[in-house]
């Protein structure tokens, strides 16, 4: 992880981060990243996130875009859209929204027809 956004910290704007970032405070406008996003338990994110893989184990009230891996764990609550290529969900774990799975074959013929 290349920040950490520590526990009892609040960060209100729009986060742009280049490696990882673990969230253990509180977020709130959006946060997109080229590698992971990890929200630990006490966690809690108002805001959209968009990266290539996301881990949630806290809260987040917002729409989740991973490119390739969305993994909800046990004491997570999400309120919002997930949009992924692969979603595990684990045992506990709270989703309130839709989720829309891509395809990597059926986004390549799309890039192909165009």
């Amino acid at each position: 992880m290349n920040t950490i956004i520590g526990k009892g910290t609040t960060f209100d704007g729009n986060l742009m981060i280049q490696g990882g970032l673990r969230i253990d405070g509180t977020v709130k406008g959006k946060v997109s990243g080229a590698d992971t996003i990890s929200i630990g338990e006490d966690g809690k994110v108002e805001a959209d996130l968009d990266a290539k893989v996301i881990i949630v184990g806290g809260k987040v009230m917002g729409n989740i875009a991973a490119k390739e891996k969305v993994e909800l764990q046990s004491n997570s609550i999400i309120n919002g859209d997930l949009t992924t290529r692969n979603l595990v969900v684990e045992e506990g774990a709270v989703f309130h929204g839709k989720c829309n799975m891509k395809e990597e074959k059926l986004n390549q013929k799309k890039n192909v027809d165009n």
